[in-house]
């Protein structure tokens, strides 16, 4: 709907790109406000934030491009240069179930090789994660990506022919998805901070987090348009993404840890 939010000539700061600013900010601000609840030294978190916003780009553009090999033919270092070969500034094309992951991955790393207490941290900065999905969301809804399948629903949402949205679906009425997941992060943002009175061991908040989070994200897929280079198995008509895939993967393993972290802390192990 409001792709760019200002506009300098080739320069664009983009809507999408503001609100995941604001996000990883706003993410930045609540996990410091938690730790320092917690009696707990906020001198890991700029490091940490770094390192999650580098992966975070990283793991979004890769899962993008791996997908969309087909739109670099012929301007392959468009992949990675920000100075795009239409002459655009910036890089357009992100996933960001990719970044999350990678996100997560190189978080718990740098927070275990950096000998800190890898659950307790993680516990920490869960709701942030969450919130921050919230607000960028939002992003994708004005920015007409991530969208939604045809519908005739009255929620249903023309986006603009210049917008990802309205390029493949011209004039036809698409759910607003973007604005169901952005529910969704506010959603498990305030039942993990409700929860956590019922916290009895580290790594309760970030796996019930990702459990919560799976979930949510295996059902949102079954109404989000995705291109057949990203379905994974179809059964009848309905059809099985490639993150739906990797979620299920997810949900397994988060159960399965916090299952174990709740024994663990049961026998009262370190």
């Amino acid at each position: 709907m409001y792709p760019i939010l200002i506009k300098f000539g080739p320069l664009a700061i983009r809507t999408y790109g503001f609100l995941l600013a604001l996000a990883f900010i706003s993410g930045i601000w609540i996990s410091a406000r938690r730790a320092k609840k917690q009696k707990m030294s906020i001198g890991w978190l700029p490091d940490l934030s770094l390192i999650v916003l580098i992966s975070a780009i990283v793991g979004s553009r890769f899962f993008y491009v791996i997908y969309h090999l087909e739109e670099f033919e012929g301007h392959v270092l468009d992949m990675i240069n920000p100075i795009q070969s239409t002459g655009e500034i910036g890089i357009g094309g992100l996933s960001m179930f990719g970044g999350l992951v990678l996100a997560i991955v190189c978080g718990i790393t740098y927070i275990h090789l950096k000998k800190l207490p890898v659950w307790r941290i993680a516990d920490i900065i869960a709701p942030s994660i969450m919130l921050g999905l919230g607000v960028a969301r939002i992003g994708c809804f004005l920015n007409g990506c991530c969208f939604g399948q045809p519908s005739d629903s009255f929620l249903a949402v023309i986006f603009p022919q210049e917008s990802p949205a309205g390029f493949i679906f011209p004039e036809t009425p698409l759910f607003p998805i973007q604005l169901v997941a952005s529910f969704y992060g506010f959603f498990i943002f305030g039942t993990l901070s409700a929860l956590e009175k019922f916290k009895r061991f580290d790594g309760f908040t970030f796996w019930l987090m990702l459990i919560f989070y799976s979930v949510a994200r295996f059902t949102i897929d079954f109404f989000r348009y995705y291109e057949e280079s990203m379905i994974f198995a179809r059964i009848g008509a309905v059809r099985f993404t490639v993150n739906q895939a990797l979620i299920v993967v997810i949900f397994i393993f988060s159960v399965f840890m916090w299952n174990h972290l709740r024994k663990k802390s049961k026998r009262g192990s370190p």
